[in-house]
């Protein structure tokens, strides 16, 4: 409590302690104690027989008068922070700081030392050891002091750092299982700015400050962690980090960050959801101006494009763009705009694999995506006009032709084979979907089952999904809909896959009632957990299982009611005369 005051020549407890064993006359020494300690203000001496009068302890007029002194101190050292010269101002604060340290651990004065030191640029190595090495101290001082012990204590500030990654992560995959299911309010629904006021965000942007040191050690962590654990949500919280301090104009780092600008020109396409043809030619401007020797940043636009916000983007466009050439019948590969969407697809597709092998070179694009395969998804387009347009027409003039449901063989390679174009298949089925058009979905479903590193049975995929199902809720009560989705689709994953066994669930509770109950016993038995189950799936199941019982009509009392009809009396025949 009195930590330091005998360094300055202040007189402490023990002082007054040590006075009082060695007197003749306890009274007069704790007058002369008073005196020589006491606010050294003549015009004061008379006042204070008034406080006794009032029965006010001199402990709490002390106190009080301390109290107002610190807050003036705390607002002067705020004004010498920002008046005079930098080298001026600066120095008095090291003064001050020098005289005023040995009081650090002193409760009533650390405000003020903390103050001070939040305020130099540049606190002495030795003070800054000195608060590193004592728990108490570290955990006191402002963010700004911290910064300056980080940025040479990588370790520490990875400390710092890690839960609130993981704190990242988890709020991601919540959003992703959440039992709110909508085709509205899904995982891509807040806004890019939305999400950069999300909690963790914010304080590791407050964390970093200006500071490009303890940036670039945040995004050494982001490189690591996505390597390590190939959870595309770091690459997100990489493009979040850098457009919050976008935001904040701190300069200091934008400026350094050769990623800027595209991610800036990227955020705005995420933003209407769209990649339209102004900003199409920005961003390949940055892309072809990547300069011998330079191609290093290629790995961190590969990770902005790895962004799931960014794939949703560029892959509903890439979706869009087809539709759009189907209309002017072209080719894909006579569409620059296209091209352009494949190759960045392709770049953020491939991030792990460049920053893991450290070859930073654009991925070869594969002719056949271009020349069979987005050829093919147009073809499907079509079949679906031809199909409505016949739909349309008066009875005798329809054709005989039914629907499509073969899908050809090469479509289902494509999906297995190559990873760009599986990815923008799931986007055309998640097309379809919302689009309520169930024969295009039965006819695609039975290729989802063998995907490109089971890209199918992602959770991004299966959330979008499980959404856009909501709008063919009707279906589910035709035995051949849900024999297709479930027995052909989702419970050939759900023994090997915990995740897909809870997105199934998830649609369940939402679409239990829609469900023919024949079926949907055969589905409660089929999903009931294992051992081997985690406790997500065992919740969701239970909370299935209540649902379904209160469906159950209770069974009616069966009670033997009387007999209404009276027995009728014999009534003799009359004798024949």
């Amino acid at each position: 409590m009195y930590a330091g005051l005998q360094e300055l020549g202040v007189a402490n407890g023990e002082d007054l302690k040590e006075t009082l064993t060695n007197c003749t006359e306890p009274l007069k020494a704790i007058e002369q104690f008073q005196t020589e300690n006491g606010v050294l203000l003549p015009s004061l001496q008379s006042a204070l027989p008034f406080l006794d009068l009032h029965g006010t302890p001199r402990l709490e007029f002390h106190q009080s008068v301390f109290d107002e002194l610190r807050e003036k101190l705390l607002e002067r050292v705020s004004a010498i922070a920002l008046e005079g010269k930098v080298e001026e101002r600066y120095k008095k604060l090291e003064d001050l700081l020098e005289k005023s340290f040995s009081l650090v651990k002193m409760p009533s004065i650390q405000p003020v030392v903390m103050c001070v030191m939040k305020h130099l640029p540049k606190v002495p190595e030795k003070k800054l050891k000195l608060v590193m090495a004592d728990k108490d101290l570290y955990k006191a001082c402002a963010v700004e002091v911290k910064r300056q012990i980080w940025q040479d204590n990588q370790a520490l500030f990875g400390d710092e750092v890690s839960p609130l990654l993981k704190q990242y992560i988890l709020e991601k995959e919540n959003i992703l299982f959440s039992n709110e299911i909508s085709v509205l309010n899904n995982f891509f629904s807040p806004s890019p700015k939305a999400r950069r006021q999300g909690e963790v965000v914010q304080k590791l942007t407050q964390m970093i400050g200006k500071n490009v040191k303890l940036y670039d050690m945040v995004l050494q962590f982001l490189r690591t962690l996505f390597l390590r654990t190939r959870n595309v949500h770091y690459c997100t919280l990489r493009a979040e980090l850098l457009m919050s301090l976008h935001d904040l104009e701190i300069s200091e780092i934008c400026t350094v960050d050769p990623c800027h600008k595209f991610t800036w020109c990227l955020d705005a396409c995420i933003r209407e959801k769209f990649v339209d043809n102004k900003r199409a030619r920005e961003l390949q401007g940055f892309l072809d101006g990547v300069k011998k020797g330079q191609e290093q940043v290629l790995g961190d636009l590969s990770m902005i494009l790895c962004d799931p916000f960014a794939i949703n983007t560029l892959a509903l466009s890439t979706i869009r763009h087809l539709q759009d050439l189907v209309g002017q019948d072209t080719l894909p590969r006579e569409s620059p705009d296209l091209l352009l969407l494949l190759r960045m697809l392709s770049l953020g597709q491939g991030a792990w694999d460049m920053i893991d092998s450290q070859v930073f070179k654009e991925p070869k694009m594969e002719v056949e995506l271009i020349t069979k395969f987005l050829p093919m998804l147009m073809s499907f387009v079509v079949d679906d006009h031809t199909f409505n347009v016949d739909q349309k027409l008066p009875s005798e003039e329809k054709g005989p032709i039914p629907y499509p449901s073969t899908i050809p063989e090469a479509f289902t390679k494509f999906l297995q084979d190559n990873r760009i174009a599986c990815e923008i298949g799931l986007y055309y089925i998640l097309h379809i979907t919302k689009q309520r058009n169930k024969n295009a979905f039965l006819r695609l479903l039975p290729a989802l089952v063998e995907t490109f590193s089971d890209l199918a049975f992602g959770d991004i995929f299966l959330h979008l999904l499980t959404g856009n199902l909501t709008l063919l809720g009707d279906e589910f009560a035709l035995e051949e809909f849900c024999t297709s989705l479930f027995d052909g689709f989702f419970l050939t994953a759900c023994s090997r896959k915990e995740n897909v066994h809870r997105h199934v669930l998830r649609l369940l509770l939402h679409l239990h009632h829609k469900v023919a109950p024949a079926k949907l016993e055969s589905l409660q038995k089929a999903l009931e957990p294992n051992k081997q189950s985690g406790e997500p799936v065992k919740e969701l199941y239970n909370q299935l299982t209540e649902k379904l019982e209160l469906r159950k009509p209770s069974p009616a009392e069966v009670t033997e009611t009387p007999s209404m009809e009276l027995p009728l009396p014999t009534v003799p025949t009359p004798a024949s005369r």
